[in-house]
This record gives C-alpha cells, sequence and structure tokens, in this order.
C-alpha cells in the first residue's frame, strides 16, 4: 500500500515538476485582430501605434512586432493583423495584462475591433 502511494505521488508531482521548469523560459504573446468593416485606415493605424507604443511604458513588454496576415491557407478567420510580444516568463505576462495603461489600449482602440484570437507559449528550446 505504500508503495502505491508514493508511486502515485510521484506520478501526480512529475507533470507539476516539469511544468513549472516549462514555464520560466521566455513567453510569447500573440494576438489576432479582425477589424469591424466600418474601421477606418485612420482608426486601424492610430490602434497599431497605439500597440507599438505599449513597451514604451510597459517595462515587462521584451518585445514587439506586428505584421499583415498573408497565408495563402485559408484558414485565417478573417484575421487581417497579427501582433507578436515577448515577455520574460508567464509571470511577466501576468503583470502586463492587468496594468493600467494595457486597460487603457483596450478601452481606447477596442471599439474597432470585431474579433480576435490570443495564444501564449513559453518557448521550448
Amino acid at each position: 500500500m505504500k508503495k502505491l502511494v508514493a508511486l502515485l505521488v510521484l506520478i501526480l508531482t512529475i507533470p507539476a515538476c516539469s511544468t513549472l521548469e516549462h514555464n520560466e523560459g521566455k513567453l510569447r504573446h500573440v494576438v489576432s485582430f479582425k477589424f469591424k468593416p466600418d474601421a477606418t485606415e485612420q482608426q486601424v493605424d492610430a490602434l497599431i501605434e497605439a500597440f507599438e507604443g505599449l513597451q514604451n511604458e510597459i517595462p515587462q513588454i521584451l518585445s514587439f512586432e506586428w505584421g499583415l496576415n498573408n497565408s495563402p491557407e485559408g484558414f485565417d478567420r478573417g484575421m487581417t493583423h497579427v501582433f507578436l510580444l515577448t515577455f520574460e516568463n508567464e509571470r511577466a505576462r501576468d503583470e502586463y495584462l492587468p496594468h493600467p495603461v494595457h486597460k487603457a489600449f483596450g478601452d481606447t482602440h477596442g471599439g474597432i475591433i470585431e474579433d480576435l484570437v490570443v495564444v501564449d507559449y513559453t518557448i521550448n528550446q
């Protein structure tokens, strides 16, 4: 019985330990937007400029880049703009999400977004 309990504890502990190690690496935060049909080019440009400017006010953002979707596969679900932010780890991302400057960005520019997808991953190397 003691061996069974020890084995069960070991089995339950291994995934937790590997998750902790895995989550300590740099984190990529991928955001894709589909804009409302009535969003103007000026509004979209203002959103891009403001999104890029977050890295100047939120120190947790290590890098920022963006581009227009150009995939020929047809699986983009209308997402036209893709943004990639890099953070030191999950903790830094978790500090970024509720940051007042990030919240203000969403409040100011969220009205032109019809849909979005956000995917985060820890870099495995």
